[in-house]
């Protein structure tokens, strides 16, 4: 039977933690923030052929720790609106081809999902039924899901979305804030969602502290 474990390492060290946390499977909840004494840790591990959905609010670093991926392919809905806003006239405000770009994003994930590659995918964190449907989707294929949570203050998030040029509105961030708080409370308060393999939580320490998320054969 295939093993979904997922660990982590500090260092070049061997095994650090495998954590059964709140449940009897292996690693279902790995608490990686600064008030668990675990931010040394600089590699996550997970089986080759699963997903790993990144979720938190815009600007806690999602992308940035996206791009230390290694082994899998990255899906991210802002790489497919930066190539839409490339064709498009300057003057076209986004909200005209927006849906155009979520078909384009939703139509890319299902080409990946079913190719069985190992995936890191980018979750906006207010559409909770792409998740529910990408776990789906991996139980179908015999494939684990992993959560990795950013657990980073609306005030470091807000300035992250300064530096990289990019704000969300009030309304939006509102809704990002509710939605990411919910998922969050879930997370500590049960584990990682029905049908997830494991869940992992990061600060911003942590977060920096992470060097690489590599997919094993």
């Amino acid at each position: 039977m295939r093993s979904h474990s997922a660990y982590a390492t500090a260092g070049g060290s061997a095994l650090v933690r495998r954590v059964a946390q709140r449940t009897a499977a292996p690693c279902r909840l790995l608490d990686l923030r600064e008030r668990e004494g675990a931010s040394r840790v600089r590699a996550l591990r997970f089986p080759a052929g699963d997903i790993l959905v990144v979720s938190g609010l815009p600007g806690g670093g999602k992308s940035t720790l996206m791009r230390r991926g290694r082994g899998a392919a990255l899906i991210d809905s802002q790489d497919v609106r930066l190539r839409w806003e490339r064709r498009m006239p300057g003057r076209l405000p986004y909200p005209v081809y927006r849906p155009l770009v979520r078909i384009a994003h939703y139509a890319g994930l299902w080409r990946a999902v079913r190719s069985g590659a190992s995936l890191i995918v980018h979750d906006c964190g207010t559409l909770p039924f792409v998740r529910d449907w990408l776990a789906r989707q991996a139980r179908r294929r015999g494939r684990g899901m992993h959560l990795l949570l950013l657990d980073v203050p609306e005030r470091a998030a807000r300035e992250g979305q300064r530096t990289r040029g990019r704000g969300v509105s009030a309304y939006a961030m509102a809704r990002h804030r509710t939605s990411s708080g919910r998922l969050l409370a879930s997370v500590e308060s049960g584990g990682p969602p029905d049908g997830w393999v494991s869940a992992v939580l990061l600060d911003r320490r942590a977060a920096r502290t992470l060097e690489t998320i590599a997919f094993d054969g």
